[in-house]
């Protein structure tokens, strides 16, 4: 049978792909810690799931408005009022099931073949997955441990030109935890406008910040008229499967991302978007917790890193996620690269990362070695996975 040419151009999340070789390796009895995906260990907080059961026994199991009900769709504008300090209207936001279809509809809805969408690298592997598949050109804007994995702005201008339709930027950063400053969110701003492409601001980690306050490129002026912001539930309040995300956009934008919803998901469920509209609206003390245990794991993660031997870690400024250097310890196992160390690690040591290969190709010179290290999961089993990782290495030195 054959398939579209486009399908061929379609990559992947393989953090998924990891998860299912875990299970697989833990059904045949093996003891594995999975300091892969990024799926906060924490239960959704009990307000959310009691809005979602009153939601259900109210019948709200129906079908909803494409671009999401009037109720969350105006909790989320009152929220980017609040949190970015600029009037947002319900009529520019829509809500999706899950963060990645504004991403994909966003793209869908601006690039034409041959043109060229500049995305972070390393990043979120969907960015240039979808970039591909819509048959546009992936163009990477590294980002460095030198800089403390924020952007090289003389490398970004000399990469925006009159073919760049979309400069997707993800502050906090996965993988990385690297932020944006102020000053490279205003080059962008600067770059974006002199060759009028859309920014799609993917704004999904804006809560897990350890140092200062969120800077959203919408804060600059003119920027909010030429701003896609991506941002969502699943993380900040620890509703992955829940499967809701959302878009502010200018209306035009957002009419046009509620189209692709109409054509493609219909609309997101009734009853979890009015679990939204609690998550919101209700208390936010489980939030603050749940931000600062991850503010302590990530301390006591990047200082236990730093002590492996072959191991350097840079201190992630948000998300959570940290970004260590593992060049010299792959030297001393006598690998190849990151992706042949989280091979031995899954298979020898009972220890999942990910790649750096995982997010994203690499950087044209890119010659040093990293792993993902996510830190959404109990301190006792990140200190188990840590201790792991010393161990085998110290076995090979």
């Amino acid at each position: 049978m054959k398939y579209a040419e486009r399908m061929s151009r379609l990559g992947t999340e393989n953090a998924f792909t990891v998860l299912a070789e875990i299970e697989k390796l833990r059904a045949v009895g093996k003891d594995v810690v999975s300091l892969g995906i990024g799926d906060p260990d924490f239960d959704t907080p009990e307000n959310i799931r009691e809005a979602a059961k009153r939601a259900l026994d109210a019948g709200r199991t129906h079908y909803g408005p494409s671009a999401g009900t009037r109720e969350l769709r105006g909790a989320v504008a009152r929220y980017l009022t609040r949190s970015r300090g600029l009037d947002f209207e319900p009529e520019e936001v829509v809500i999706t099931p899950g963060g990645k279809p504004i991403l994909f509809h966003s793209i869908l809805a601006v690039a034409e073949p041959g043109d060229e969408i500049i995305y972070p690298s390393p990043g979120f592997p969907i960015y240039e997955s979808v970039i591909n598949f819509a048959g546009a050109k992936p163009v990477p804007m590294p980002l460095v441990e030198a800089r403390d994995f924020s952007l090289d702005v003389d490398q970004l201008r000399r990469s925006v030109n009159q073919r760049t339709k979309m400069i997707i930027i993800n502050s906090p950063n996965n993988p990385t935890g690297g932020v944006l400053t102020p000053e490279d969110l205003q080059v962008i701003a600067e770059l974006a406008t002199s060759v009028d492409a859309w920014v799609l601001a993917d704004e999904i980690y804006s809560e897990f910040l350890f140092e200062g306050s969120h800077a959203s490129i919408t804060q600059i002026p003119g920027m909010k008229n030429r701003t896609i912001l991506l941002d969502g539930f699943s993380k900040t309040y620890a509703m992955t499967g829940w499967r809701m995300g959302y878009g502010a956009a200018p209306k035009e934008m957002a009419d046009r991302i509620a189209q692709l919803n109409t054509n493609s998901v219909s609309c997101t469920a009734t009853f979890v978007q009015d679990a939204g509209v609690e998550a919101l609206d209700g208390p936010q003390d489980a939030v603050r917790a749940m931000i600062g245990e991850f503010r302590g794991r990530r301390d006591m993660a990047v200082a236990e890193l730093n002590r492996i031997p072959g191991i350097s870690c840079v201190m992630p400024k948000g998300a959570f996620y940290a970004f260590p250097n593992v060049t010299q310890a792959c030297r001393m196992l006598g690998v190849k690269g990151a992706e042949e160390f989280q091979h031995l690690m899954l298979h020898e040591a009972g220890i999942a990362v990910l790649a750096r290969t995982n997010f994203g190709s690499r950087n044209l010179g890119e010659d040093e070695e990293y792993v993902r290290i996510s830190f959404a999961t109990s301190r006792e089993l990140l200190m188990e996975g840590l201790r792991r990782i010393r161990a085998r290495i110290e076995a090979a030195a």
